[in-house]
């Protein structure tokens, strides 16, 4: 059986008499693929600024790549990558020009970017556009670039957040290639997406209510759990009792443009 690479136990985050994050219990497997849903407000992107080593837990435990949440957050920070939703690299720079500031910002050698480069260029077929400035590139480029920069360290762990936002079925379903093979390399991709039939493709899904996993499985267990004949059913079935409002969805917000500039700078 493969070895949990996060592992967390009654996890919370309060924000005085507000719980952000309620207690939440999942581990995730090495090599795993999985599913973070959850609507806006719900909590989704609190726990995955305590799991990125970005914001300590109130209470709670976990580790995350073998290192403490509540102690090791730059640790953790050295053996994840981050995508998010926006584009996080930089417009006004060349393809070469991002994946050499981020491999510095990783601590790679110029003999590993360079490497690296070449074999990320290689894999999207990008070679003619490496003196290209990403801010030109269509946007579906865009996000699988991002992708394998967040993967250039090559990092135990990836975070996706909502990556396939705004690009059409055909790039979304390469960006799904491009992550099952991550994964059959063993890099365990932690994704959260608004797209249902994305869902379907992940090993296990958690769903997220209020602040709590109300919802763990695999997509074939979960539609079995709730009758329902697609996962779009099983979400609006839990997102229906949800009781979060406008304030909940803004302090989201907030939460995704942190992490996004964090992983950015």
């Amino acid at each position: 059986m493969k070895e949990n690479i996060i592992s967390v136990k009654e996890l919370c985050k309060n924000f005085g008499d507000f719980k952000a994050v309620d207690r939440i219990t999942f581990d995730v497997k090495r090599g795993e693929i999985f599913g973070f849903l959850g609507a806006n407000g719900a909590g989704k992107t609190t726990a995955i600024r305590m799991l990125c080593g970005l914001s300590y837990p109130t209470s709670g435990s976990g580790t995350v790549a073998g290192f403490d949440v509540m102690r090791n957050g730059e640790d953790i920070k050295h053996h994840i990558g981050y995508m998010s939703q926006r584009f996080s690299l930089y417009d006004d720079l060349t393809v070469y020009e991002n994946m050499k500031l981020f491999g510095g910002i990783y601590g790679l050698s110029k003999m590993q970017v360079e490497r690296r480069s070449v074999e990320i260029l290689n894999q999207l077929q990008f070679k003619s556009e490496i003196n290209t400035l990403v801010g030109s590139l269509p946007l579906g480029w865009k996000q699988k670039l991002a992708f394998c920069v967040a993967s250039l360290h090559r990092p135990e762990i990836v975070f996706l957040d909502e990556p396939t936002g705004g690009v059409d079925p055909v790039t979304r379903r390469q960006f799904w290639e491009m992550i099952y093979k991550a994964s059959s390399e063993g890099t365990t991709i932690f994704v959260t997406t608004h797209y249902m039939d994305e869902a379907e493709y992940c090993n296990r899904v958690s769903i997220m209510v209020d602040g709590q996993i109300k919802a763990l499985d695999s997509p074939a267990e979960l539609k079995k759990q709730f009758n329902a004949s697609a996962m779009d059913e099983v979400f609006r079935s839990l997102a229906r009792g949800a009781k979060r409002g406008e304030r909940d969805d803004r302090f989201c917000i907030i939460c995704k443009k942190r992490i996004t500039a964090y992983f950015a700078r």
